[in-house]
């Protein structure tokens, strides 16, 4: 407990198991039957804060605050100081994440001066977020789009989130887009796609690998979190994964990876360079479980993994040698082909950086509808 304030209001920080189920939980209710937010099941929200499971404890710092109103939680906010990522771009940062609130200035200032005055106090001179322990966390905080339905992969927020975290006197660091593209059939699959796909297939001997199963697949497992880590590794904040995280993230994620919709690309020698992993839309599944496998959270997820209307795309990248090769062009073929093939209607984006020109360029064939925006804050402390 850090005292109380003026007014009834009070910052505790949850050093306990009640106290980050309640961290945890707290979106639950303030979001409780809103029709655009997709909560995370608690059990893998518990695991993000336990180092006995999460490996990213072993080069983080972390700190959870919860705010109350008259012994009412209406707040909370993790401070997270990554001491890879800091060393890897040579500053001094903290990063702020899980930031929900009321709307009320009162509550987010004394969060937001929480965990300042923790990373100052640990020499931090800059705080920047929404961003978790790695980039295979949620990141980024929604500045529009607050009328479309969120993915398990990003982090839903109301509409006056923004004005809280800007009266804090954060400002825009960068900004990250998500798109909706309609799936065409596959009679209207444009030509020049596949016939593009042809082309960088037979003149750079490239394999599409198959996989029979998940047990198949998990054989290429590290293979393919190799080439996950490297090829994200000039992007805005990512930090290198440790041998510990990169077993920790492939059997978190494994359990909904379905064979076909992962397109992995292999050269002559059988080394991976392309990847491009989604999977049908959990988003729905996930609201009806409440942030609950049991009873029957875990049935509406196994149904969700059969209905094909929404495909989600999660990853995807290329080795950096051999990127303006065709790789990617190949995936984009070969994944409308399966969701054609599937009857899907639509596909959901990841949040992909506004910089990144060349991958937007490549969906442009496609006609898709930018219909979500995140950003990034940024604050010298």
């Amino acid at each position: 407990m850090l005292g109380i304030t003026d007014m009834g209001w009070e910052i505790r920080e949850a050093q306990n198991q009640g106290d980050i189920k309640k961290f945890v939980t707290f979106p639950l209710r303030l979001y409780r039957n809103h029709p655009y937010y997709v909560p995370p099941l608690i059990s893998d929200e518990m695991g993000i804060f336990s180092p006995a499971k999460n490996p990213a404890y072993e080069n983080c710092e972390t700190k959870l605050f919860l705010i109350y109103h008259n012994n009412s939680c209406v707040g909370r906010i993790a401070g997270i100081i990554s001491h890879i990522a800091n060393e890897k771009y040579q500053e001094k940062n903290l990063r702020f994440g899980w930031f929900d609130s009321i709307n009320e200035e009162k509550s987010a200032e004394l969060l937001f001066s929480a965990i300042e005055s923790w990373g100052k106090e640990r020499g931090m001179t800059t705080c920047s977020g929404p961003q978790g322990f790695t980039d295979l966390d949620p990141t980024g905080m929604l500045i529009d789009g607050f009328e479309e339905l969120g993915t398990m992969a990003t982090q839903y927020n109301y509409p006056y989130y923004p004005d809280l975290v800007e009266n804090c006197g954060y400002s825009k660091l960068i900004d990250a887009l998500e798109f909706q593209t309609k799936v065409p059939d596959i009679k209207d699959i444009p030509e020049s796609l596949i016939k593009s796909a042809e082309w960088v297939k037979k003149r750079y001997n490239y394999q599409v690998l198959k996989f029979k199963n998940k047990k198949e697949a998990l054989k290429r497992g590290m293979d393919l979190i190799n080439l996950i880590d490297e090829s994200y590794a000039d992007l805005y904040g990512t930090v290198p994964l440790t041998e510990k995280q990169k077993n920790y993230y492939l059997k978190k994620y494994l359990p909904y990876i379905q064979t076909d919709f992962i397109k992995v690309v292999a050269d002559e020698e059988d080394n991976l360079i392309g990847f491009l992993i989604t999977m049908p839309s959990l988003s729905q599944a996930l609201q009806k479980a409440r942030g609950r496998l049991f009873p029957f959270g875990f049935w509406y997820l196994l149904k969700a993994l059969k209905t094909y209307q929404v495909l989600d795309f999660y990853l995807a990248g290329v080795k950096k040698e051999y990127r303006n090769k065709g790789v990617d062009i190949l995936m984009v073929s070969e994944i409308t082909k399966t969701a054609a093939k599937f009857g899907f209607s639509y596909s959901e984006s990841n949040p992909e950086l506004e910089t990144n020109k060349k991958i937007q360029n490549e969906w442009k064939l496609f006609k898709p509808r930018q219909h979500k925006r995140r950003r990034i804050y940024f604050k010298n402390i």
